[in-house]
């Protein structure tokens, strides 16, 4: 590029001390970042790319973690050039968050829960600018509208549980953005997202880049959120750069397996997949850590995968030749959000308008809205987890609405959930044995404990599991290791129905191709009726047999994902649609035209 170069990361290592030794996160990795340019970095968890950014902006873990080699340069305005690695952290505050600024991946972790949202941005705003508390707090409040926060006078007083994920993340631009750096690190700042909001964050953060004139560092593990916003790609795998180039070349002629396998395993739009790639269709890694590529044509293995319509229609025809597993009638749920000195209910909120729907035995209902359509609530209202207003739900042709403690109880073993964050469904204190074989105690399956011993080793062992990993604890596993012991939870009652409940929104892209196999395979092999419920459409397609799409509180349209897909009949369904990322070149290319302008202009 011909732009002023802002940093330049030259041969950086960075290890980590741990008890089974030294571990290198980052080897030998170099790239240089421009003024107006976006450098998108992409690998799955583990591949080093958070540490990327860790290490320039010296965040990493005392004693812990460390740059072990290369250097950080930093490029000052009057040309100066300042190695980064090589400050004091008193050295370092000038240009941390003043020069350097970082969004992290999770806001509500980000931001401290005991201060208002103003005050931690004005906290900021006096300490690298020394201005007055009245000039800080008008700056805040300018910079809360520059981010399009709604009611920004409000959230100058807002604690951040008071606000939404999106308007979360929008506080954590404007904190980054309240010193004008230059460099700006995004790490995974959309994951977790409905799409729309995604999108305007994405657009954001462009905006902002062109009136600032920022280089930014964009992080994520999908391909696809960054093709139409980064210049340059560099694909990150166990610390090393294993491709990079143009955002163009990376999209039409990938050439690293590992690469064609990121590209590949997110869920089509334009096809209809009985089976979703993984990392393992190209390539494997022998007994010497040499990768080998096994596949060469992403298209080739797309194809073998595809679903054929005929068959598929036929088998669906027959399904929806039975009685309904469940049904839902007229539902409906309020919360109570007021109530008067004595008590009684002022003010009440609808979450869920008299929703009625059927579920078939076998089938795969998919639900798919925004936070806050209401999509949560009616799963938990199904397993009556949250007592519905009004309405009906029949399992298996009995009314289980009004049912006892006991009789639900019963019934509960037919109905499971798989809940969004597995970290925080499976108890930090019991291993994962004990927290599998837990629920066939309660409802008094097998006679001893050896015996619900071998029925969690068949199911660690069907979830790809170790029978090695049943004496673990939740810490001890990565986020899709937790999420697959969370399945095999989920099915040691031996159900027939189960609502998976965002249960792939917070993985890697090649992770979440893994468990929705898994949740199609354990269909398959168990007779299970599935309600999957996600804010991502891409996903629902993939999975669903028929699919609802929510909006605050109704059902927008229910029909099969195809005919949704392509013929949406509201105007909600089609922006939906219009927010996914779906990384084609004629969308590349127009946004390679447009950022062409933007460095230009700089």
């Amino acid at each position: 590029m011909a732009t002023t170069p802002l940093l330049e990361v030259k041969n950086l290592t960075t290890t980590f001390r741990t008890d089974g030794g030294i571990v290198t996160a980052v080897n030998n990795l170099s790239f240089t970042l421009h003024k107006g340019q976006t450098i998108g970095i992409v690998g799955e968890s583990g591949s080093g790319k958070s540490v990327t950014s860790l290490s320039i902006m010296q965040l990493l873990a005392k004693g812990i973690g460390k740059i072990s080699g290369g250097e950080i340069i930093y490029h000052k305005e009057n040309g100066e050039k300042i190695n980064l690695a090589q400050l004091s952290n008193d050295e370092m505050r000038q240009y941390r968050g003043n020069k350097i600024a970082m969004i992290f991946q999770e806001p509500m972790t980000s931001l401290n829960p005991v201060m208002t949202c103003g005050e931690q941005i004005i906290e900021v705003i006096q300490l690298h600018k020394k201005v007055t508390r009245k000039e800080a707090q008008k700056q805040t409040l300018d910079l809360f509208k520059q981010v399009q926060l709604p009611r920004p006078e409000y959230m100058l007083s807002a604690y951040p549980h008071q606000l939404s994920g999106g308007q979360k993340q929008r506080v954590m631009i404007a904190m980054a953005m309240s010193c004008n750096p230059s460099i700006l690190i995004a790490d995974e700042p959309t994951t977790a997202l409905d799409v729309t909001i995604q999108k305007n964050i994405l657009e954001l953060m462009q905006d902002l880049q062109r009136n600032n004139k920022m280089g930014i560092l964009f992080i994520t593990h999908d391909l696809g959120v960054i093709a139409e916003l980064a210049d340059t790609i560099l694909v990150m795998y166990k610390g090393k750069i294993v491709e990079q180039g143009h955002v163009l070349d990376i999209f039409s002629n990938p050439q690293h397996p590992y690469t064609k396998s990121l590209l590949a395993c997110r869920p089509p739009l334009n096809k209809k997949l009985h089976w979703l790639p993984t990392i393992a269709d190209f390539m494997e890694i022998d007994a010497n850590g040499v990768i080998i590529e096994k596949e060469t044509n992403i298209n080739a293995v797309l194809g073998r995968l595809q679903i054929n319509e005929t068959e598929h229609n036929a088998q669906l025809a027959e399904l929806y030749k039975q009685e309904p597993l469940l049904q839902v009638k007229n539902l409906k749920v309020e919360y109570i959000t007021k109530r008067n000195i004595f008590g009684k209910p002022t003010v009440k909120y609808t979450a869920v308008k008299d929703i009625s729907f059927d579920v078939f035995p076998g089938e795969t209902l998919g639900l798919v809205g925004e936070s806050g359509c209401g999509k949560t609530t009616l799963g938990r209202a199904i397993l009556k987890l949250i007592q519905p207003t009004e309405g009906q739900i029949l399992f298996e042709g009995k009314d289980i609405s009004n049912l006892n403690f006991k009789n639900l109880q019963t019934i509960r073993k037919d109905i499971q959930i798989i809940f969004q964050d597995p970290y925080s469904s499976l108890n930090p204190r019991l291993t994962i044995g004990e927290a599998l074989m837990e629920p066939m105690r309660v409802h008094n399956i097998f006679n001893t404990d050896e015996e619900r011993k071998q029925r969690v080793f068949q199911l660690l062992k069907r979830v790809n599991m170790l029978e090695s990993h049943f004496n673990r604890y939740p810490h001890e596993f990565s986020g899709g290791q937790r999420q697959r012991i969370c399945i095999a939870r989920a099915l040691v009652l031996n159900p027939k129905f189960i609502i998976c409940d965002e249960s792939v929104s917070a993985l890697d892209v090649s992770v979440q191709a893994q468990v929705l196999n898994l949740l199609n395979e354990l269909k398959d092999e168990f007779k299970l009726s599935y309600i999957f419920i996600s804010h991502n459409l891409s996903v629902v397609k993939f999975m669903s047999d028929r699919m609802i799409v929510m909006n605050a509180g109704e059902i927008e349209e229910l029909d099969t994902p195809d005919v949704i897909y392509n013929n949406p009949k509201s105007a909600y369904t089609q922006r939906l649609i219009n927010a996914l990322p779906k990384g084609e070149l004629s969308d590349i290319q127009r946004a390679v035209q447009r950022r062409k302008k933007v460095v230009n202009e700089i």
